[in-house]
């Protein structure tokens, strides 16, 4: 089914590949599934996957889901992730999904914020059970009521509130038919900000269908490409960057996870695979190891996309030696999206830093002065890049409307410049150079760390008085988190003080800072500004 603008929801496309392409390979877990998550390793069918959608979907409904209902969902790069992101589309739920790394900290935050009705997840090696019961718990008395927790695999002896779910399909499908709104908020993806606190990011329907278009139009993706998926299929680089693409063609969908690089190229090489997508730091270590390259065949390969962070122009040229195109992609969850090619920035180097300026229709993209507020149309001037149109959502849960202009233009907070390309027959700027992010964010290994958040919790130390947090480079992750703080008089914080904190705050170990550095005093401007 579609909407009445024509408009296909994820449930949508899995019914038109079940329909038009029933035995065709549709979603593959990575092999090594046994290491981090229970079960054998499954491939479905588009047929089989269809079913799969409604029968959890059937299954979400006993408990109490349906349209409008919000469905948090915590699970590893496995079948049963993508399943039960498409199950909530089949009804018309708002799905919820969390990074695993994320604990009790997070998870509270997130249920208060979103109020979801089911929390999807499952036992872990690395996560009991016990920890998600006990977060849910916590919200039984409010207003929107009790929030059911299910698994997706077998536990044993589990407590009696845990609802167990059937993933491998028993023929149901859910009673209500379900038409999907353009307008209706399919996903809330999270995100960190400067506000010390994850923040919640609506995308509807319309706003997903728009950003996979654009980049099966601009990367000439079809139903033959075999993709590879390493990032975690919960936020704009998973859902957008792979998942929604991987439905529009009704191609073929490879999991991974976690990130090990020889598992990551043997499947290259089992799957021949023909596009994935990397962050700067993966595309980086595969680069830097040309025998472990050298070992597998990797000839399937014609694309990779790579963002998140600056790219080394280094790494592009090498995978361009290797007959490989590295698309240079920016975005957020919010919605911007920019992405460099071969055939829009044909020398390598340069596209490690340069953008084409987007001419998509409905979308609209300009630089501002951020002292003067001025829009900036010369070259080579920087200003903060903000943006407007079909991709870009319409507001952070519970905002006040201030990540926008006065224009309705979303304030990214990075930092470019107009540029020209030597040698260009035209006076006007035809480029976008990266020159910086204005938002204290971290950047490790592709996952955004708010710096304020982490602040926050450390001051709570009585042996310190005051930190910032900051990040210093590291070749294989980009960035690490690092500390300076101010210690109380007579005392000597250390990292292992600061760890045992963040640890009991059941912070996610990604956000972890790896160095402390004492100091007398943080350096401040004139008005008192770190």
């Amino acid at each position: 089914m579609q909407t009445a603008s024509g408009t296909p929801s994820m449930s949508d496309l899995v019914a038109a590949g079940a329909a038009s392409s029933p035995d065709r390979t549709a979603l593959i877990d990575a092999p090594n599934r046994a290491d981090f998550f229970a079960g054998d390793p499954r491939r479905l069918t588009w047929a089989e996957l269809d079913a799969t959608v409604s029968d959890l979907a059937a299954q979400f409904e006993d408990l109490g889901v349906g349209a409008g209902s919000s469905v948090a969902i915590q699970l590893p790069n496995v079948v049963e992730l993508v399943a039960s992101l498409l199950a909530c589309s089949r009804l018309g739920a708002i799905a919820v999904p969390f990074p695993i790394q994320h604990r009790g900290h997070e998870l509270r935050f997130g249920f208060a914020a979103a109020q979801p009705k089911l929390f999807v997840t499952a036992a872990r090696p690395d996560r009991p059970l016990d920890t998600a019961l006990d977060v849910a718990d916590e919200f039984d008395a409010e207003d929107w009521g009790p929030i059911s927790v299910a698994s997706v695999t077998p536990t044993g002896a589990a407590p009696h509130h845990l609802q167990l779910l059937d993933p491998m399909g028993s023929g149901r499908v859910p009673t209500t038919r379900y038409d999907a709104a353009p307008d209706a908020t399919a996903t809330i993806c999270w995100t960190s900000g400067t506000t010390g606190t994850p923040k919640g990011v609506p995308r509807t329907v319309a706003m997903w269908h728009a950003s996979s278009s654009f980049q099966v139009s601009q990367l000439g993706l079809d139903q033959d490409d075999r993709m590879l998926c390493p990032f975690p299929v919960v936020n704009m680089a998973g859902i957008g960057g792979m998942l929604m693409p991987w439905l529009a063609t009704g191609s073929m969908l490879a999991l991974h996870q976690p990130l090990e690089l020889g598992v990551f190229l043997g499947q290259i090489q089992s799957e021949s695979i023909t596009y994935t997508v990397a962050p700067p730091a993966l595309s980086n270590m595969l680069l830097a190891n040309p025998g472990l390259l050298d070992s597998v065949d990797i000839s399937s390969i014609r694309m990779i996309s790579s963002g998140s962070a600056p790219l080394d122009p280094w790494m592009v040229q090498g995978w361009e030696e290797r007959g490989i195109e590295i698309v240079n992609v920016f975005g957020s969850n919010e919605g911007a999206a920019m992405i460099a090619t071969r055939a829009s920035v044909p020398d390598a180097a340069q596209r490690a830093r340069y953008f084409p300026i987007p001419d998509r229709p409905g979308t609209s993209f300009h630089l501002v002065d951020l002292e003067t507020n001025e829009q900036i149309t010369s070259a080579g001037l920087p200003g903060e890049l903000r943006v407007k149109g079909p991709t870009v959502f319409a507001g952070y849960l519970g905002s006040d409307g201030s990540e926008f202009d006065d224009d309705g233009y979303f304030r990214t907070g990075d930092v470019f410049e107009l540029a020209m390309l030597d040698g260009e027959a035209t006076s006007t700027p035809t480029l976008l150079r990266f020159v910086d992010r204005s938002k204290d964010i971290i950047i490790r290994g592709g996952m955004n760390i708010s710096a304020a958040e982490i602040e926050a919790l450390v001051s709570s130390l009585d042996s310190v008085v005051e930190c910032a947090a900051v990040a210093y480079p590291d070749r294989d992750l980009g960035e690490r988190v690092g500390l300076f703080i101010v210690a109380a008089p007579g005392a000597e914080p250390t990292l292992d003080d600061v760890l045992t904190l963040l640890r009991s705050e059941e912070l996610a170990s990604y956000k972890l800072p790896e160095r402390v550095e004492l100091v007398d005093a943080l350096p401040r401007n004139p008005v008192g500004k770190i």
